[in-house]
């Protein structure tokens, strides 16, 4: 039973045609950076390739997230199986812990970019940068596969989860034995995605300052430039994240309602919707990039209405 519902089952269709809208354009958006990076050989470079990979998993995380939305909204009892149950809990936690690997990632190539500028197309080749891709999401998903294992050998004893779509801390509650186990490898989680990744990415960006300071006022503001979207990225993320663990993990019926729905939506609609506004709209390669493709639909649908006409 997903209870998190509550109150928005009597405004259904207005929050199922705000949840089409927002899947639609975070699909659209995403697809649109994706496209543009792979199709020009020009932006096949480090960075962009990792926005790619930040973009592919911000639909990853959508998929998992938006038909379950779009399903329970249409019904009158909102409940989902434990398979499926399951399979969300997988998808939703791998979905942010690949998330905050790119992220630290993506933190690691801009100090080479900015600190050992003469060596960054040695250091981060095309090869490395595929090798880093995978052994992020690698990483996150070895950490969230044992995760879930010892959660799948759980007995469960309840069928209510206070949320609006399966995570795991809401599955091992419903528990009827000991769940020892379950959250001291939890709290390895943490550590391993919430604490090791941004530290990394915070002794990156000290590193960035501490060359920036010595560096003249046109370099420190080409590092600022590039490194902006990757921090609001990170800012946007990481709040989230803090939020989703701490406040619901250890006070769920504490928090009002309406706060716990946001914090739920905003934590697995705002990345994936923003990530590639951000870049989108702050980085001039792949924002021109995306207006000369869409000019260039444009002129090839004119262009057909007036072969129609004729």
């Amino acid at each position: 039973m997903i209870l998190g519902f509550g109150e928005l089952t009597s405004m259904r269709y207005v929050y199922l045609a705000l949840g089409v809208w927002g899947y639609l354009t975070t699909v659209l958006s995403n697809v649109s950076v994706i496209t543009v990076i792979l199709i020009h050989k020009a932006l096949q470079e480090p960075m962009y390739i990792f926005i790619c990979a930040l973009c592919f998993n911000g639909l990853y995380g959508s998929l998992a997230f938006y038909p379950g939305l779009f399903i329970n909204l249409l019904q009158k009892v909102q409940t989902i199986s434990y398979t499926s149950c399951i399979l969300q809990v997988f998808a939703i936690h791998t979905y942010g812990g690949c998330e905050m690997t790119l992220l630290a990632v993506m933190a690691l190539d801009r100090y080479v970019c900015i600190c050992d500028p003469l060596r960054y197309n040695s250091i981060m080749s095309l090869a490395v940068v595929y090798r880093l891709i995978v052994a992020a999401w690698f990483y996150s998903f070895i950490f969230i596969t044992i995760h879930i294992i010892l959660t799948v050998r759980l007995t469960l004893c309840d069928s209510a989860i206070l949320k609006i779509y399966c995570d795991n801390w809401s599955v091992v509650r419903l528990s009827c034995i000991d769940t020892t186990v379950n959250n001291t490898f939890g709290m390895v989680v943490v550590l391993a995605l919430m604490v090791a990744m941004p530290s990394l990415i915070f002794i990156s960006y000290m590193a960035i300052l501490r060359v920036c300071v010595k560096s003249s006022q046109d370099f420190r503001a080409k590092a600022l430039k590039t490194c902006t979207p990757h921090l609001i990225t990170i800012t946007n993320f990481i709040v989230d994240v803090l939020f989703e663990i701490f406040l619901y993990r250890f006070t769920p019926t504490a928090i009002p309602y309406a706060l716990r729905v946001f914090m739920s939506v905003h934590f697995l609609v705002a990345p994936p919707l923003l990530n590639p506004l951000i870049y989108g709209l702050k980085i001039r390669e792949i924002r021109v990039k995306i207006i000369y493709i869409y000019m260039k639909i444009q002129v090839a649908n004119l262009v057909f209405s007036c072969l129609k006409l004729n």
